[in-house]
């Protein structure tokens, strides 16, 4: 749903500072299905008052096809080739917020490109939280298994030590939203040496790789 004009955070100064010190780069967010990348990313760029994109959406639409009619007509393979090459086309297209897959990151040709163009940070969520928020949901082609409890288990210890090499790292976990993009604005600024001085990782909210 999209956000109202009372839902979107007011952008400050010190958020163009950190949208100017990006140039050309977008922020590109990672991690499993579930962990927030739209709902997080939205507002990021409301903040940041740069576009934003969703990948999924993109791919949808140079398909016209939904992402299960995808990989039930032509499989995994074929859908991955495509969002690799969606992705390199947004991020020609920059500066904005793009939300990627849950797989998208684990393509080493994808996480080049977002490397060389972009910030992006992990969105990471423990099983528990992902399960709960994407159980009601019928367009998880991954998740279409007798058990998709384990199948979460298995991607997130497949898909935790690449989305560790991200720049940053945001727990993604059951608080308000505007807290967790607040996270996001810090661990940029500090990225990006906006501001002041930098902020200091903290156990349950923001780490950045060396």
């Amino acid at each position: 749903m999209p956000e109202t004009a009372a839902q979107v955070p007011a952008s400050t100064p010190q958020d163009a500072e950190i949208a100017a010190a990006l140039g050309t780069r977008s922020v590109v967010l990672v991690g499993m299905m579930g962990a927030g990348k739209s709902t997080i990313g939205r507002r990021l760029a409301a903040r940041l008052r740069l576009p934003f994109l969703d990948a999924d959406i993109e791919i949808e639409a140079a398909a016209s096809m939904t992402i299960p009619e995808i990989f039930a007509a032509h499989g995994e393979p074929y859908f991955r080739d495509g969002e690799a090459r969606v992705i390199a086309r947004l991020l020609d297209n920059g500066p904005a917020v793009v939300a990627t897959g849950g797989g998208a990151f684990m393509r080493e040709e994808t996480r080049n490109l977002i490397r060389a163009k972009a910030v992006s940070i992990w969105l990471k969520a423990d099983a528990d939280v992902i399960m709960k928020r994407v159980k009601r949901r019928a367009d998880r082609p991954l998740l279409q298994t007798e058990d998709p409890a384990a199948t979460v288990s298995r991607l997130l210890e497949a898909r935790e030590p690449v989305y560790q090499t991200a720049d940053l790292t945001i727990w993604s976990r059951d608080v308000p939203h505007d807290r967790i993009v607040d996270e996001c604005i810090d661990a940029l600024r500090a990225r990006l040496g906006v501001g002041s001085a930098a902020v200091q990782p903290t156990p349950d909210g923001i780490s950045a790789t060396p």
